[in-house]
């Protein structure tokens, strides 16, 4: 049908308490979810190089499973935008998200954990796009950027308790698989959380923003403009398996100290998350350009200095890692129509994971070239998107 249609309902009609008690709820959920995976993420590299992994094979197989997972993204965001059945979708994407991570215990051979990675990253792209629907609208009564920075903040909580727990473990007993058969307990509670929440939102649509004009074109110049912006960020934002694979073949810190390096990340993420939300709602678009640049310092500091200079380079990449999982997503929500936001978000993480493929797997191949040249690739291609991110401003679209 050419033209616009109107839908026919008042927008997201659901009270501003009520829309906070999901997002905490959702972010608890998330803050159980991050335990489990970003635990497993914490010593995935060099548990790979232990099982015989090559630096090239670790950064393929990091970026090959954010594309896969980014990918699958495109088809869940619009089936949940077809389909409105986003609990089924959210569920799906939970149990294969979380439960892989255990089975990392069983796994004898790189190869096997690769596959366990992979099916990870793909429960995760079941269920983000669905997800991110509701907590856009949720997050209209409370502030978009606060709305998706304090689920990230919350997300990123149990992104700091996982890696300190595995840390733990592997103080104690020196066995990465006791490391990853923990994580069960974390996976259950988050599922268990997940199923409260459906019993107290059973239906989804009461989430949904409606009284907003339904557009039959595709999505504006800006979107698109976005998404190439933000993914020359991804092209050089180095993946942690990568950094992680760097500290234990220079021994830059004690192999238990790496799971705790990533932990620092993940507090400094959970903090920026929650000062860039604050801060979107009030300034806008020039937040993230500021986010970009500080971010793009991380490679030379965790790559190149020893103890201090690499727990400084974690910190930087914590702040990037904030702004990407907050304000990046609440951007999103700003640039199309709502009736297209779940392919939008589909859509856009498509992209955002062929580009982080591709700087993944291009810093991998440069890392067992040289060092350096990894460095100068991440720095440039994040400062890449400042000029675009700009002028994406300037044209006030964003």
């Amino acid at each position: 049908m050419k033209g616009e249609l109107h839908a026919v309902q008042a927008a997201c009609d659901i009270s501003g308490p009520s829309a906070l008690k999901f997002v905490v709820l959702i972010g608890v959920v998330s803050l159980f979810s991050d335990m489990t995976y970003e635990g497993a993420r914490s010593i995935i590299g060099p548990f790979l190089a232990v099982l015989g992994a090559s630096a090239t094979a670790v950064g393929v197989v990091a970026g090959l499973g954010e594309l896969i997972g980014y990918g699958l993204r495109l088809l869940s965001g619009y089936a949940a935008d077809k389909t409105r059945r986003y609990w089924t979708i959210v569920f799906l994407g939970y149990v294969m998200n979380l439960l892989a991570v255990p089975l990392l215990a069983l796994a004898g051979h790189w190869e096997i954990a690769a596959i366990l990675m992979i099916v990870e990253r793909m429960g995760k792209a079941v269920r983000t796009p669905a997800r991110d629907v509701m907590l856009s609208c949720a997050s209209d009564r409370i502030g978009r950027g606060w709305g998706f920075g304090l689920h990230e903040a919350l997300d990123q909580i149990g992104a700091i308790l996982g890696p300190l727990v595995v840390a733990t473990v592997f103080h104690f007993s020196g066995r990465y698989q006791t490391g990853f058969g923990i994580l069960l307990i974390p996976a259950l509670i988050a599922l268990g959380v997940l199923f409260a929440s459906y019993k107290l939102y059973p239906n989804p649509h009461d989430l949904e923003s409606t009284s907003v004009k339904i557009q039959s074109k595709g999505f504006p110049k800006a979107y698109w403009f976005y998404i190439l912006a933000i993914g020359c960020v991804a092209a050089g934002y180095a993946d942690f398996p990568l950094v992680a694979y760097h500290f234990k073949k220079v021994a830059v810190v004690p192999d238990y100290w790496i799971p705790v390096f990533y932990a620092v990340a993940m507090g400094v993420d959970a903090i920026a998350a929650l000062i860039f939300g604050r801060a979107f709602d009030r300034i806008g678009f020039p937040v993230l350009v500021a986010a970009v640049v500080l971010s793009s310092l991380f490679a030379p500091f965790a790559f190149w200095g020893g103890f201090t200079s690499a727990l400084i380079g974690m910190a930087l990449w914590g702040v990037g890692m904030g702004a990407q999982e907050s304000i990046v997503r609440a951007a999103i929500a700003d640039l199309v129509p709502r009736t297209k936001l779940g392919f939008a978000f589909g859509l856009f993480n498509t992209c955002y994971g062929l580009f982080w493929f591709a700087g993944s797997a291009l810093m991998g191949v440069l890392y067992d070239v040289s060092v350096s040249s990894l460095v100068i690739f991440s720095v440039a291609a994040q400062l890449t998107a400042v000029p675009a991110l700009l002028a994406l401003k300037r044209s006030g679209s964003a």
